[in-house]
């Protein structure tokens, strides 16, 4: 299958310098849904259309509770970060008392099929500001990480054209071959910083989902910074509250660009 044309390009990014932030850290592990491709939007999209379409057959006893999957504040809450099957585990059991396995596990096949099929017609971009700070790292000789819940994790960087960027990747694969816990535990982020040769008291970990920023920070990583690109006060406010040392709304404020614009702390 063709893949799609991707928009990030080696002459489009344009070089930056690393902030006082950074020049402290011996490697980074990134997420990769959201942080380092736009994937996180297909993501949630697919699982909409497969919470609404279970809602919709299994209305909950409660009228409150029947109400639609919402793509932003559900999805951050609930499934992004996680894998599938916690993913719709964790969002049922908001919405109806025990879910069964066996829904657990059709919605999460059924957000499976979804997705891929999204993937494949509309492919994802990697996220320019984010290529800008790899390429940074890169020039600095900091190793860096991509590390992802998602099977899919591999397929989305080449896509993206951006795969070659990182040292490391830890999929979903590989941490249902290693058996890794999900976030909010820190077991995905240290095995990749274990592949990095760097402590994680030594590296910094960058997340956009509450559940990664909580691992980060149960991982002892030296900095846990997360992205709100939304820009919402109330994600922002989440963010710092799971672990978050600070938040940006784009990793190029991660860079020292010619503007001047620095990241403020928290």
């Amino acid at each position: 299958m063709e893949q799609p044309a991707h928009r990030t390009g080696t002459t489009e990014t344009p070089p930056g310098t690393l902030t006082d932030v950074l020049r402290g850290v011996r490697g980074v592990v990134f997420d990769t849904d959201g942080v380092i491709t736009d994937s996180a939007r297909v993501h949630a999209a697919a699982w909409k259309e497969a919470f609404d379409a279970f809602l919709r057959q299994h209305p909950p006893a409660d009228p409150a509770m029947r109400r639609p999957f919402d793509a932003r504040d559900d999805y951050l809450r609930y499934v992004d970060g996680r894998s599938r099957l916690d993913g719709a585990a964790a969002f049922l059991a908001s919405r109806l008392p025990d879910p069964p396995e066996d829904a657990v596990r059709a919605v999460a096949e059924a957000k499976e099929t979804l997705f891929l099929r999204r993937l494949h017609e509309d492919g994802v971009d990697a996220c320019p500001g984010t290529v800008r700070l790899v390429r940074a790292l890169r020039r600095a000789g900091i190793p860096r990480a991509a590390a992802s819940a998602s099977r899919h994790a591999g397929e989305l960087l080449t896509r993206a054209g951006v795969l070659d960027l990182f040292d490391v990747l830890v999929d979903g694969a590989e941490a249902a071959r290693l058996r890794l816990p999900g976030k909010p535990r820190p077991d995905l982020f240290l095995e990749a910083a274990r592949r990095l040769g760097v402590p994680a008291g030594s590296a910094a970990v960058v997340e956009d989902a509450l559940a990664g920023v909580a691992a980060g920070r149960a991982g002892g990583f030296a900095l846990v910074v997360g992205v709100d690109r939304a820009a919402s006060e109330e994600t922002r406010q989440d963010l710092l509250r799971h672990g978050a040392d600070l938040v940006v709304r784009d990793l190029a404020e991660l860079l020292d660009p010619a503007d001047g614009r620095r990241p403020a702390p928290g």
